[in-house]
């Protein structure tokens, strides 16, 4: 019985949503929870007031948030792609720059908002009642600046060392902490905005401990202390890898300055002041980040559904994907509108007592701001969709339309025309008008993927067409490490005649994809059974994963266009329904493969049982992964030849005779 293909291209939809999607919208909350935690218990054991602070005081933090995954994802990038170059030490020097770039930009925040703390909350909108809230907590969260840094930024290097698992423990730890914290140092000790940011800063503490302490423990490189000397060209290339965090980041920034000082002006013109808009509409965007976090969820969850299958040419499922996370995340958003427009009250309740004035705006602020909240259900995931095809430049646009092209400027227009009734309007108008961008690329795409699945269906066509006038021939071999496969493979080529592709498809990949082959000849084949444990599912198709596409479509092309034989890379099961494929397995035993190791790679015959043993294990996993068959299974192969039994000439004369026999 044949095995089907990898999961992503054959699962039932619905169930890989579930798999992927439910670990990612857990991430999504955990860090979305971690913003409210503070909020909730400030607001009972301090008031409204101390709740508004906390958003004056925010967008500091965003700021420093921003730098900090800028040099994070920055320096993460850069150790993949120098790994990938196969230059280690220039890895290992990116790694340190990271971290000490890191750690001298937090100091230098920490001094700047110590001395600069009044005047840079006034730039964030603050208000005589909110300032000295604002100023206590302020003073505390700057001291914990450092450790928040490089805390975050040893996150993402973490992840890339490939321990993402280690940099979730951390991150919740850390937020686990907070949370039991919070209630101690506000409540128990009387502590007030004081107390939470306390509790804050010292569960940044743990999170930088544990990251630290892993130092030691990376396992792509070995950090010494002649690394931490400050490399310009380094730093420079890594901040430049990470400057689409920064300005992720910063655009909240923006936004939250922006709506501050307008809520600021607009409110003191009105019967609420200026104090209850501040402290509701921050509490309200928070809120609706958790509906966000949750759609966000599904659309990443699904990332790596879509991704497969569009590089697989599967554009029914890609627009049944779509079809499902666009379902859920409407339902989702319906949700999220229902509870907005009918309980406002409640809600707002969460974060503590006000008074009349304060429910009355939070009530408005709710059912104006979040008025077309349901939008989200189809924006959101449009940016996700794009990213997913490989269309990053419209994902981009997408995801900056609504936060700074819409939002901000009519923030500024209609609160300067209707005040803080102008300024709540803008969350809307800024939905509605993102949601039609959204909705109308999203509906010439699909327009595209049924154009794309009928010239699949004719290129298909015309290639049964071509094979059976032309009588092409594809040969796959697969082959154990040692086993002398490759020279089968080449000499198999000569007697028929026809191109040979082994190195020459990394050749070729480099070409068309701009990566280098050093760096393809690393990573190709490195994607086991393991990977499935990784951070891939929560952010999508890795570079493993997008790799394994481009060379699949590659292998397509190669072998519609001429008789060829291709080595290895699942070519096998790439090709499994072209009717002139002859597939191949090579083995060996143990003996006769360390005789070849250490003959044709220098090396001894202890290093060449444990790098046999090692490269089979990486092409199995590999191969599982990609295919769910078993690597070794006879079943996969028309003909399994042992080439100690006829020696590697011999062998590839007899899989010729048999190729001849079978014509």
């Amino acid at each position: 019985m044949e095995v089907e293909e990898n999961i992503l291209g054959k699962e039932k939809i619905g169930k890989l949503m579930r798999k992927f999607s439910i670990p990612c919208i857990i991430s999504m909350l955990v860090n979305s929870l971690y913003n409210i935690v503070d909020q909730i218990f400030i607001g009972w054991g301090v008031g409204y007031l101390g709740n508004g602070a906390t958003n004056i005081v925010f967008p500091l933090n965003m700021i420093c948030l921003a730098f900090a995954l800028m040099i994070g994802d920055g320096t993460s990038a850069y150790l993949s792609l120098k790994l990938g170059e196969k230059k280690k030490d220039e890895a290992k020097r990116g790694v340190a720059n990271g971290i000490l770039t890191s750690i001298l930009i937090s100091i230098v925040f920490f001094v700047v908002i110590l001395a600069l703390l009044p005047q840079l909350l006034n730039l964030f909108g603050c208000t005589e009642a909110l300032r000295p809230y604002a100023l206590d907590y302020g003073f505390i969260i700057a001291t914990g600046l450092p450790f928040m840094m490089v805390g975050t930024t040893l996150n993402s290097i973490i992840r890339a060392d490939g321990s993402p698992k280690y940099s979730m423990v951390s991150m919740v730890s850390g937020a686990l902490l907070n949370t039991i914290l919070d209630p101690i140092f506000i409540f128990v000790f009387n502590m007030g905005v004081k107390g939470a940011a306390i509790a804050t800063i010292v569960s940044q503490v743990l999170t930088f401990i544990l990251n630290i302490c892993y130092i030691k423990r990376f396992k792509s490189v070995k950090l010494d202390e002649k690394d931490f000397k400050l490399n310009g060209k380094a730093v420079g290339k890594l901040l430049s890898l990470g400057i689409s965090s920064f300005i992720t980041q910063m655009s909240i920034v923006f936004v939250m300055a922006v709506e501050n000082n307008m809520l600021k002006k607009c409110g003191a013109n009105s019967d609420f002041g200026s104090e209850i808009p501040i402290t509701v509409l921050g509490i309200v965007m928070k809120i609706s980040q958790i509906l966000n976090s949750i759609i966000l969820g599904i659309a990443v969850g699904a990332q790596p559904i879509i991704g497969y299958n569009y590089g697989a040419g599967k554009n029914d499922r890609v627009k049944e994907t779509l079809k499902k996370v666009l379902g859920l995340s409407i339902i989702v958003s319906t949700i999220g509108f229902i509870l907005f427009q009918t309980i406002p009250d409640k809600l707002i309740a969460i974060f503590g007592s006000g008074d009349e004035k304060y429910i009355e705006f939070a009530c408005l602020a709710f059912r104006t701001y979040l008025m077309l909240c349901i939008f989200n259900g189809v924006q959101i995931p449009s940016g996700i969709f794009f990213q997913a095809i490989g269309k990053s430049v419209i994902s981009a646009i997408l995801s900056v339309s609504r936060q700074i092209v819409l939002l901000i400027p009519a923030m500024i227009i209609l609160g300067n025309i209707f005040g803080v009734h102008g300024v709540l309007s803008a969350g809307p108008i800024a939905d509605g008008i993102a949601f039609m961008i959204a909705f109308i690329l999203i509906i010439r795409e699909v327009r595209k993927l049924g154009k794309r699945s009928q010239e699949s269906q004719a290129l298909e066509s015309d290639t049964v067409v071509e094979a059976k006038s032309e009588n092409k021939i594809v040969v796959t071999v697969s082959r154990e490490y040692g086993s002398g496969g490759r020279y089968v493979a080449k000499l198999l080529s000569e007697k028929l005649g026809v191109k040979f592709y082994d190195k020459e498809i990394v050749t070729k990949l480099a070409e068309e994809t701009g990566l280098s082959e050093e760096y393809i000849e690393e990573n190709e084949q490195k994607r086991g059974i393991l990977s499935t444990l990784e951070n891939d599912q929560v952010t999508g198709l890795s570079s493993k994963d997008e790799l394994f596409i481009k060379e699949t479509e590659l292998i397509k092309k190669l072998a519609r266009k001429d008789s060829c034989v291709i080595v290895g890379r699942c070519a096998d099961f790439i090709l499994k329904n072209n009717r002139n494929v002859v597939k191949v397995f090579v083995y060996s035993d143990m003996e006769d493969k360390i005789k070849r190791a250490t003959k044709f790679y220098g090396l001894n015959k202890e290093k060449a049982e444990k790098e046999i043993k090692n490269i089979d294990k990486q092409r199995a996993n590999h191969y599982k992964y990609y295919t769910e068959r078993e690597w070794k299974e006879y079943s996969n192969y028309d003909i399994c030849i042992n080439s100690d039994t006829f020696g590697v000439e011999k062998s590839a004369d007899i899989i010729y005779d048999m190729i001849q026999n079978r014509k």
